[in-house]
């Protein structure tokens, strides 16, 4: 798989098919002055699909939702504990990329165990199969890993092939947190387990 990483500053317009994108963010939130300052702002927290997502049967308003699967500290010192529901909403794709389907989520608030709940801004990272997908029961993605790696997140990440027959596409400055591009007729299904890597910032109520 073929990964391609920039700076904060990057404003590329990603043109790709089927998407799968993610946005997070507050009312009011300027995207396009911001990604520079929100890249330092997020650390990364990975998190699993709760349920299959699959384009061919879900619609916009249909909830979706991640679940953390590493615990994690925000920078304004709040902590993720492995549990911790990520929340969001099937949505249209603000990015306006072409393809023979598409299917877009938005992902607006945590929610921990202990009740607090908070909104949240996320840009998606890195993608990894479920477990036990690949083969011999092994999951590799060396682009999984190396981001993972990164002391700090991304604000753009374009990978070939990110899953199989699907391409990742993000842009920390953009309203989509992440967009997974079908490059089959199959369309855009991601499994239940399937685990995010997500650059996160808490949000103002």
């Amino acid at each position: 798989m073929k990964r391609k990483f920039a700076k904060a500053s990057s404003s590329a317009i990603l043109p790709m098919s089927f998407v799968l994108s993610l946005v997070i963010f507050a009312p009011g939130y300027s995207f396009a002055q911001s990604g520079a300052s929100q890249a330092s702002e997020m650390v990364f927290v990975k998190a699993a699909f709760n349920d299959t997502v699959d384009g061919s049967k879900i619609k916009p308003g249909d909830a979706v939702q991640l679940t953390v699967s590493k615990k994690a500290k925000l920078k304004d010192g709040t902590e993720l504990p492995v549990g911790t529901a990520i929340v969001g909403e099937v949505a249209a794709d603000d990015m306006q990329l072409t393809g023979a389907s598409k299917v877009a989520l938005r992902f607006t608030k945590v929610q921990i165990k202990n009740g607090k709940s908070f909104p949240i801004k996320a840009t998606i990272q890195g993608i990894l199969p479920p477990a036990g997908s690949g083969p011999s029961g092994t999951v590799d993605n060396p682009g999984y890993d190396s981001v993972n790696a990164a002391s700090q997140p991304h604000a753009s990440v374009d990978e070939a092939e990110a899953l199989d027959g699907l391409d990742l596409h993000s842009k920390i400055a953009s309203s989509n947190s992440g967009v997974l591009v079908a490059t089959s007729k199959h369309g855009v299904k991601v499994k239940r387990g399937t685990e995010l890597s997500l650059a996160i910032a808490a949000q103002a109520n």
